[in-house]
């Protein structure tokens, strides 16, 4: 039996600035925008993983939720307190110049980890994280 990673979830404010975000700079593929019930979800993924998508979703995606829910969930994303993704690339010193010149905002610049890669740190539009990796080599 075998278990594959098919989606993940990104809480976002706005759809349209992430989908700029994710498609323009990061070069992710928009699979999917679809509505419902007022709330509004966009998958995207990258080209060479067909089966892996991030879906773009409402930050509280519960037409139950309550109010103050809905506020407590929009607050952690302003903060940038929402989990986000870790992507692995093979030039995350490239990928970092061009994350940076997008204007995103830069939590951390290019370095060698003791755990065996280089990586760097963004946050998306919304203020999600977004960690990018490259295996060291040796």
């Amino acid at each position: 039996m075998g278990i594959n990673l098919s989606q993940c979830f990104i809480a976002v404010d706005d759809h349209d600035k992430a989908i700029a975000f994710y498609r323009d700079v990061l070069g992710l593929e928009v699979r999917s925008d679809v509505g419902f019930e007022g709330m509004r979800w966009v998958s995207v993924g990258a080209p060479d993983q067909p089966d892996v998508a991030i879906v773009l979703e409402p930050p509280l995606a519960d037409p139950n939720a309550s109010d103050a829910d809905r506020e407590a969930v929009n607050v952690l994303l302003a903060k940038g307190l929402l989990r986000g993704v870790i992507f692995s690339t093979d030039d995350c010193d490239a990928l970092f110049e061009r994350v940076r010149a997008s204007g995103a905002e830069v939590l951390q610049e290019p370095m060698d980890q003791p755990y065996g890669v280089r990586d760097c740190s963004f946050r998306d539009p919304a203020g999600n994280m977004l960690r990018f990796n490259q295996p060291r080599k040796g």
